[in-house]
C-alpha cells in the first residue's frame, strides 16, 4: 500500500506486518473471545435472520395502514413499499449471542413520525412474540426498543422524500438526505456510517476481531452506553477502524495493543475521523468546533464519516471522560503484559469494581402500577439521567459523578395501596439483613411465581450513580460540613414528572443517598462486598492521596453493623419530613447537627432526603429518621 492510496487523514505509522508472536497472540485473543461465549451460533444466526425478515414484512403492513390512514386507495397504499435496514454490530459482523440489533425503518414521506409511534407500537403489541415493547419518541434518536423473538431489537424510523420505498433501495446515496429533518438524518445516518467504517478499513478481518476485544472490554469494564454518557457501539467501532488505518497490515492482537497506546495519550479535544469532513452541497450542519460552541465544548469528539459528519460522542460528560481515561489507563497496562507474555486476555476483561469504588451513591428508583407504563418510563429516565449527572458536576464538592450503564430490574406483588406507596416513596422491600426482620405487609414475588393475597403489582427499575468527593467540603456558619445536592436533584425530578406521559396515581420516582456498604446484595454480583481502596479512578497524585486517606468509621465492623441494622431496606437510605413543609432549622432536626459533620440533601419527588456521610472516628452516631419509619 503507498501512501497516496492510504485510509484516513494521514498516512499510517507503520506498514510492517505483525511477526509471529503478535500472531500467536491474536489466536489466543480469538480462543479468549470464543471462551467469553462473543460468537452466536448457527441457530441463533438463523433466528436472527427469521426475526428480520417478520420486522421487514411488518413494515410493510406499516406503511400500509398508515397510507390508508391518509386517505389512499387499497391499491396504492399496497404499492407504497417499506423497508428495514441493519446497521451497528450486526451490519459489522461483530455481534456477540445475546446482542442487540439496530434496524432502520424507512418508509415513504407522507407516512409521519406520529404514525410510527402509534401504527407500528399497536402492530408490535399484537405480536405474541414481541415483549419488553419500549417506545422512546423523545430521544435524541427517536426508537422503539424491544424483544421480538427473544431478539433485541432497536427500531428508529425515517421518512424519505419519496411516494414509494422499493426492496432494492440504498442509502449511499447522499442526495436521499435532500429535506429531510434532523431525526431522519440521525436515523439514516446510522446505516451510512455503519457501511462507511467498513469501507475504510483495510483489513475487515483484522478490524472485527479487534473490535470484538474492544467491545467486550468496554462493557466489563461498564464503560459501553452512549445514552449513559459513556462511548456506544459506533464511536468504539471509529476508535479501533482509526487503528486499524494507522496500522493497515497489523493483526488484530496488535491492533488492540495500539488502540489502548494510542488513545491513552489521545489530546483530546482533538478529533477522531477516519476521513477529512465533507461539507456536502445541501447546507446540512456538519461538525464545527470553530463555527459551533456546542461542538467546542464536546469532550472527547469522534466524528462519523458519512455526511453530514456529526459527533458520536456529544454525550460525554467530565466525569465519564474520567473514567474513560482510566480504564484505557487499565487496559493498556495489561494489554502491555499481554504482548510480552506476562498476563492473559482473561485479565483485560475483568469485571467493573464500580460498586466497590466509591463510599457514595446515588440510587435513582423509578416505579410504575403496569408493565407497559414502567418500559416507558424506563427509557425516559435512562435517556435523561445523563443531565442528573451534568447537574452533580456542578456541585463544588463532587469530583466524580458516575452513572452505572445498567439499571436492576424488579417486579413486586402487593397486597394493598399501602404497600404500593410505600415502593413509590422508594421503601422496596428486600432480603433484610442480619439481625433484622422482613417487612409482614409486603410479598415479594419473582417472575414466574405467585402470591397468596397478593392483587397489585408494582415494577420497579433502580439507577445508580457513584460520587467521588473531595476531601473538604465546604463549611456552613456553624462549622459543621454539609454536601447539598438538593437542587440539581429536584431539578431532575421535575424533569420526569413533567414528562408528557408522566402519571402520578401509577408512576414514582424518588432519590436516596447510599453508603457503599447500605447498597443492595444484587449489585455485587457475587463479588465482595468490601470497598476497593485503590481504583483505575485514580487520576492524578492529589487525587489518589485524597482517596488514601478516604476512610470511615464503617470500616470498623461494629460500626458496619450498626449502619446494617437501621438501613432497612438496604436499598432505602434515609428521609426528613417533606421539605415543602419545613424551613431550614427544621430540616436540621433531622440531621443531628451535633452527631453528624457532613451531610447530604436530596430531594425525592414526595420529600427531602438527608442522606448520611459517616463521622469521622471517635464521633458519635449518626441520628436519623428511617425511610420506614415516614
Amino acid at each position: 500500500m503507498s501512501d497516496s492510496k492510504h485510509l484516513g487523514v494521514t498516512p499510517p505509522v507503520s506498514l510492517n506486518p505483525s511477526s509471529a508472536e503478535e500472531e500467536a497472540i491474536s489466536l489466543e485473543l480469538l480462543a479468549t473471545l470464543e471462551a467469553e461465549g462473543q460468537f452466536e451460533s448457527a441457530d441463533e444466526s438463523r433466528n436472527r435472520e427469521i426475526v428480520l425478515g417478520k420486522i421487514d414484512k411488518l413494515v410493510k403492513e406499516f406503511v400500509y395502514k398508515a397510507s390508508l390512514k391518509h386517505r389512499m386507495s387499497e391499491s396504492l397504499a399496497r404499492s407504497c413499499g417499506g423497508k428495514i435496514f441493519a446497521f451497528g454490530s450486526f451490519r459489522l459482523g461483530v455481534h456477540n449471542a445475546g446482542a442487540d440489533i439496530d434496524t432502520l425503518c424507512v418508509v415513504p414521506s407522507h407516512v409521519t413520525r406520529d404514525d410510527f409511534f402509534t401504527i407500528m407500537v399497536d402492530l408490535l403489541k399484537n405480536r405474541n412474540e414481541v415483549d419488553e415493547l419500549t417506545p422512546v419518541p423523545n430521544a435524541y434518536v427517536p426508537v422503539i426498543k424491544m424483544r421480538f423473538g427473544g431478539v433485541e431489537i432497536d427500531l428508529t424510523f425515517a421518512a424519505l422524500q419519496q411516494p414509494t420505498i422499493p426492496d432494492e433501495l440504498e442509502l449511499l446515496d447522499t442526495a436521499i438526505l435532500r429535506n429531510l429533518d434532523e431525526f431522519s438524518i440521525r436515523s439514516v445516518n446510522g446505516s451510512r456510517v455503519t457501511d462507511e467504517i467498513l469501507r475504510l478499513v483495510p483489513n475487515v478481518t483484522s478490524f472485527r476481531l479487534a473490535l470484538r476485544c474492544i467491545k467486550l472490554w468496554a462493557k466489563r469494564r461498564a464503560i459501553y452506553s452512549n445514552s449513559m454518557g459513556f462511548l456506544g457501539g459506533v464511536a468504539w467501532a471509529m476508535l479501533v477502524a482509526r487503528v486499524c488505518q494507522l496500522y493497515p497490515n497489523a493483526c488484530a492482537g496488535s491492533i488492540v495493543a495500539g488502540f489502548f497506546r494510542i488513545f491513552l495519550k489521545w489530546p483530546w479535544p482533538k478529533p477522531v475521523m477516519l476521513k477529512s469532513i465533507e461539507i456536502g452541497t445541501m447546507r446540512l450542519r456538519v461538525w464545527n468546533p470553530t463555527a459551533y460552541a456546542g461542538d467546542r465544548a464536546h469532550k472527547m469528539p469522534i466524528i462519523t464519516p458519512a455526511y453530514p459528519s456529526m459527533c458520536a460522542t456529544h454525550n460525554v460528560s467530565q466525569s465519564t471522560k474520567y473514567i474513560i481515561d482510566a480504564e484505557l489507563k487499565r487496559g493498556d497496562e495489561i494489554v502491555t503484559k499481554i504482548m510480552s507474555g506476562k498476563a492473559k486476555w482473561t485479565e483485560l476483561f475483568e469485571k467493573s469494581d464500580f460498586f466497590r469504588r466509591y463510599r457514595y451513591y446515588l440510587q435513582v428508583n423509578v416505579m410504575s402500577t403496569d408493565v407497559e407504563s414502567h418500559n416507558l418510563l424506563h427509557g425516559f429516565v435512562e435517556s435523561r439521567l445523563r443531565q442528573y449527572v451534568a447537574q452533580l458536576e456542578g456541585v463544588g464538592a463532587i469530583v466524580v459523578a458516575c452513572p452505572y450503564v445498567k439499571s436492576y430490574d424488579h417486579e413486586y406483588a402487593c397486597k394493598s395501596d399501602e404497600d404500593i406507596e410505600r415502593i413509590r416513596q422508594g421503601k422496596l422491600p428486600t432480603t433484610p439483613m442480619p439481625s433484622d426482620t422482613p417487612d409482614p405487609t409486603t410479598v415479594v414475588v419473582k417472575e414466574g411465581e405467585s402470591a397468596e393475597g397478593a392483587e397489585k403489582k408494582a415494577h420497579t427499575s433502580a439507577f445508580y450513580v457513584g460520587l467521588l468527593l473531595i476531601k473538604e467540603i465546604g463549611r456552613e456558619a456553624n462549622g459543621k460540613r454539609r454536601l447539598d445536592v438538593s437542587s440539581p436533584t429536584q431539578e431532575f425530578i421535575n424533569l420526569v414528572t413533567q414528562w408528557d406521559t408522566w402519571n402520578s396515581e401509577g408512576m414514582g420516582i424518588s432519590i436516596s443517598f447510599l453508603l457503599q456498604n447500605q447498597l443492595p446484595d444484587e449489585v455485587f454480583d457475587g463479588q465482595p462486598r468490601d470497598r476497593v481502596r485503590s481504583t483505575t479512578t485514580s487520576g492524578s497524585t492529589k487525587s489518589k492521596k485524597r482517596r488514601g486517606n478516604d476512610t470511615s468509621t464503617t470500616d470498623n465492623p461494629a460500626k458496619r453493623t450498626k449502619i446494617a441494622m437501621t438501613a432497612v431496606p438496604s436499598t432505602s437510605g434515609v428521609a426528613a419530613e417533606p421539605a415543602a413543609k419545613t424551613d431550614e432549622a427544621e430540616k436540621e432536626k433531622d440531621v443531628n447537627a451535633e452527631d453528624a459533620p457532613k451531610a447530604a440533601v436530596v430531594a425525592t419527588g414526595f420529600a427531602a432526603i438527608a442522606a448520611p456521610v459517616p463521622p469521622p472516628p471517635k464521633q458519635a452516631g449518626i441520628k436519623l429518621k428511617l425511610l420506614n419509619a415516614l
